[in-house]
């Protein structure tokens, strides 16, 4: 039986600070697969990181335990059936195609955010991005209701930072904390405030052409998705569409500032698009050639969830080690993207390679900033879309650079996420 290579005994408690240092030693010195503990191992290169998300019977995702159901003192809480059919018909609301179709309702809100930045001062960036991209995620989710509910959407937000904050303890799934009693009562809020506008829209028959409207529709198969099932499903995408995205975006602006050469590019591509944002297509998207080979490129250098987790139901084989069952398998596309087998100088910043026919998208494991197989991102589509479009508008208007003093760090803020911490920059209106 083969054993992978052992870095020493730890804990996720104690491995925080270190954790990217470690993961990085661990992929340059131990190969492709390493042991981090007992029962925990990481895939650190990108054949195994690939291998592991496309074969999910073997190494199942688990249940977001963030948002889990609400519990219902009724009988008419939905099935486990009626879950996934919602699931699957959020999805088609989210598709490529729809995201596509809704380029001139994004595109506003990335030029707005720009539009606002104050130029000449150090701005804490993270803020406003995330406001930006919430009314964006929430627009396109909800519509002509996304005011009503955007408040609602700001505070499960909130609950789940706090629900995430490190902590020494791991308490029971069961136990109510307060961080977990906070997250109930703004789930139920958010739950609350969207059940009406759920009645409203069935009882009028308009529906809408937005997310919701896509749940609210009846399958030629099963019909109409019971009401809680839909309230169910909601509260993560929601948080989802803009969490993730604000991570990201805080990489790109900063990318911006230190590489002045590729902002120009962008704002050369950025020049081209509609004077009003409103007329914005998905053609003039998939215009902007180089300003999305930027964002993939800072997406590989930082993906935002940098660790994926992973559970192995029965005794398989990765890379030649045998994984016992029940063993956690940590999926870490940080490193995978860092491969030097599959990208050339992997850690220096070049936008370029994403546009040389030579680093193919497709190549398994090449770019896992969203995930692959069964359970990558659903929202992928729209999460590029709203990266692509705030990044030209930004780079459009303005020259960004980093005010003296200590350099931004980065932080884990959830058991996945990366971000930067302490990122300010200056904007100046470019001529």
């Amino acid at each position: 039986m083969n054993e992978p290579p052992r870095l020493p005994e730890t804990s996720f408690a104690a491995w925080s600070r270190d954790r990217l240092a470690v993961a990085r030693r661990g992929a340059d010195e131990c190969g492709d697969v390493w042991q981090l503990d007992s029962g925990v191992y990481v895939a650190a290169t990108a054949g195994p990181c690939e291998a592991v998300l496309r074969h999910a019977q073997d190494f199942p995702k688990a249940p977001s335990p963030l948002f889990p159901p609400l519990k219902r003192r009724s009988s008419g809480a939905p099935t486990p059936e009626e879950r996934a059919r919602a699931h699957a018909a959020r999805m088609r609301g989210l598709r490529p195609q729809a995201v596509a179709a809704r380029i001139g309702e994004i595109a506003p809100s990335a030029a707005r955010f720009a539009d606002q930045w104050p130029t000449g001062q150090d701005v804490d960036v993270l803020p406003p991005v995330r406001h930006a991209l919430a009314e964006i995620g929430v627009h396109y989710l909800f519509s002509e209701d996304a005011p009503t509910l955007l408040p609602f959407a700001s505070r499960l937000f909130l609950a789940r930072e706090v629900l995430v904050r490190p902590s020494r303890w791991v308490w029971p799934r069961w136990m109510p904390t307060p961080a977990r009693r906070f997250r109930t009562r703004q789930q139920v809020a958010f739950t609350d405030a969207l059940r009406p506008i759920v009645r409203r829209r069935r009882s009028s028959g308009r529906l809408g052409d937005d997310m919701l409207g896509q749940m609210l529709r009846p399958s030629p198969r099963y019909g109409l998705l019971p009401e809680e099932a839909i309230l169910d499903t909601l509260p993560g995408i929601t948080v989802a569409t803009f969490e993730t995205p604000s991570r990201a975006a805080g990489w790109i602006l900063l990318h911006l500032a230190r590489y002045p050469q590729a902002a120009g590019r962008v704002a050369a591509e950025a020049a081209l698009l509609p004077a009003d944002p409103a007329a914005t297509t998905s053609t003039h998207l998939d215009r902007l050639q180089y300003t999305q080979a930027l964002v993939r490129e800072v997406l590989r250098l930082h993906p935002p969830s940098w660790l994926l987790t992973r559970r192995a139901t029965r005794q398989t084989q990765l890379a030649g080690y045998t994984i016992d069952a029940g063993s956690t398998v940590l999926v870490c596309p940080y490193t995978a993207h860092r491969d030097a087998r599959e990208h050339s100088e992997p850690d220096q910043f070049q936008p370029e390679r994403w546009l040389d026919d030579s680093c193919s998208r497709a190549k398994p494991g090449v770019f896992l900033s969203f995930g692959t197989g069964p359970h990558g991102c659903e929202g992928a589509a729209l999460a590029m879309a709203m990266l692509t479009l705030l990044t030209a508008q930004t780079a459009r208007r303005y020259h960004l650079s980093e005010p003296p003093g200590p350099e931004p760090s980065y932080q884990v803020t959830t058991f996945e996420g990366l971000t930067t911490v302490g990122l300010r920059l200056r904007a100046t209106l470019r001529s």
